[in-house]
């Protein structure tokens, strides 16, 4: 997972829930930050070094042992003044014990200070935040589960503290990389696209931050240029460099230091430059941190690729575009995508964010695989997709009989695709198209059948009929071939080893065994 540009302080405002923000590395001993942001999730349970969101009682143990030293008392002097023996000051100072609120008023009163005070979760200095956050880990079921010794925090020197802090959080990272499981990563994404399904896939402080930012380059109207994205670079303090070796894997790199942007000048012909730049810079501007946890992994993405596709689709000409289509029943993603001269998966993106908000219109987006495997997915017009055990949808297979799996059986590739899907849900319109290239992907965008109306392509007389998420719809083959076929074949899968986690399981992950199935027997007869 590699690190994501770290923020700095740039003139466009970083507006509330637009982002996550995490702790540092062990490198800063600050206390580590609540997650916060559209679609952050919580952390796993056992882990250690979190602060809750409110008091508990290790902090206030903390601010009560710190008033207390304050008013120069002892234990003793204290417990006579509440009326405790010093045994009980001791246990709520260590925090194995939570005072009442009337005890915590008699403190309050003895300290000369509140009770606010005293439920105040902020720690009150530097070596304070060490101590609470040491202690917290001892005390979590991770640390337990080691049968390592309790280590008395206030009686370590300042280095020790800190070096045994930052060794509990680079554990703790590995900790949780570890945990990061095909069963994670699938429940990350199930817990965010039930976020993005709560706010129409439609996030305001984005579009805010979006419209900000396009004021400062003086955007008016149309498409985005790719001089008015260099600009609001060259604003953000960023250098342009187009290099041929940037490493493979990577879209673009940025040198925080010194403030160059690089990015490959061998993906200009195939894919939009503008869009790999505003992606970068995103992250930049909303002030990402090297992510927690993969639901943050996945939140840090979707917060990146939304606000770039709001700057190169703004809000403020792209929604006018849209009515104006809407109220000549015209939409088309072909035409919004010409309009504004981005990919086709760009405006398809680009309408669900929206289709809900601004138009009433429900929707659904795929872009599946050639092999049938759904790699993003987002709907909330009821369409029945096709779940694992723990409500994932991403990694498993899409209906055969979808718009989205139809399209790679059209030889024409260049008319934009049109169908309607029968499915036990209702009937379903949707359009779709296999992405350029090495033609691996489609995307696919559709509304149920009562909003069709509005859309270019509605005439067609393509229809189908899925009765998934029943197996016996497509996804399981025949009895009389699986009788014939299941323990006489053994077929070994396309995908990349390193992709089957996030393929459905089955006794050969990544592989359809009714295409199997049904080649062998096309094939025994020769």
């Amino acid at each position: 997972m590699s690190n994501i540009i770290r923020s700095e302080a740039t003139t466009a405002s970083r507006t509330p829930g637009a982002a996550s923000s995490r702790a540092p590395g062990a490198a800063s001993l600050r206390t580590p930050a609540t997650a916060s942001g559209a679609g952050a999730t919580a952390s796993s349970a056992g882990t250690w070094g979190e602060q809750p969101a409110g008091a508990d009682a290790l902090s206030i143990g903390q601010k009560v042992r710190h008033y207390r030293r304050r008013k120069k008392l002892t234990l003793d002097e204290l417990g006579r003044r509440v009326d405790r023996a010093a045994s009980q000051i001791s246990t709520i100072e260590n925090g194995k014990r939570e005072p009442s609120l009337s005890m915590l008023a008699a403190l309050a009163k003895a300290l000369d200070t509140t009770t606010d005070a005293l439920l105040d979760p902020e720690p009150v200095d530097e070596r304070s935040a060490l101590e609470l956050e040491l202690e917290r880990a001892q005390s979590s079921p991770l640390y337990t589960s080691l049968q390592l010794p309790q280590v008395r925090a206030k009686s370590l020197p300042q280095d020790a503290l800190e070096a045994i802090v930052g060794l509990q959080r680079q554990l703790s990272q590995l900790v949780r990389r570890r945990a990061a499981t095909p069963e994670e990563a699938r429940r990350a994404n199930k817990r965010l696209r039930e976020d993005m399904r709560a706010r129409h896939n439609y996030f305001a402080s984005l579009e805010q931050t979006a419209a900000e930012l396009l004021d400062v380059i003086d955007y008016d109207d149309g498409p985005l240029r790719q001089a008015q994205a260099a600009r609001l670079a060259e604003h953000l303090g960023f250098s342009l460099h187009y290099v041929s070796d940037l490493p493979k894997s990577t879209r673009s790199v940025t040198d925080t230091k010194n403030k160059r942007l690089y990015l490959s000048n061998q993906d200009l012909a195939e894919h939009d430059p503008r869009s790999y730049l505003l992606t970068a810079l995103a992250s930049h501007i909303l002030g990402h941190q090297p992510p927690h946890d993969y639901g943050e992994f996945l939140s840090q993405r979707v917060e990146a690729n939304y606000l770039s596709a709001a700057l190169l689709l703004p809000e403020s000409a792209a929604v006018p575009f849209l009515t104006e289509a809407k109220k000549n029943r015209r939409i088309s993603l072909e035409e919004l995508r010409d309009f504004f001269g981005v990919s086709y998966e760009t405006a398809a993106h680009r309408f669900t964010n929206l289709a809900t908000e601004h138009l009433s219109l429900p929707v659904h987006f795929m872009k599946v695989h050639s092999s049938g495997t759904i790699h993003k997915a987002y709907s909330n017009d009821g369409l029945p997709f096709p779940t694992d055990p723990l409500g994932a949808i991403e990694g498993q297979y899409g209906c055969k009989r979808f718009t989205s799996r139809q399209v790679f059986t059209v030889s024409d590739r260049f008319s934009p695709y049109f169908q309607y899907t029968d499915t036990p849900k209702g009937t379903y319109w949707c359009t779709a198209r296999v992405l350029p290239g090495a033609g691996d992907f489609s995307v696919s965008l559709g509304v149920p059948f009562q909003h069709v109306r509005w859309f270019d392509g509605r005439e067609t007389t393509k229809r189908s009929q899925s009765r998934c998420p029943d197996p016996s719809c497509c996804r399981e083959a025949p009895d009389e071939l699986e009788e014939k076929w299941a323990d006489a074949s053994w077929p070994s899968a396309r995908m990349h080893a390193s992709l089957l986690a996030a393929l459905p399981p089955g006794v050969f992950p990544g592989v359809d065994t009714t295409e199997v199935y049904e080649f062998l027997e096309r094939r025994s007869g020769e």
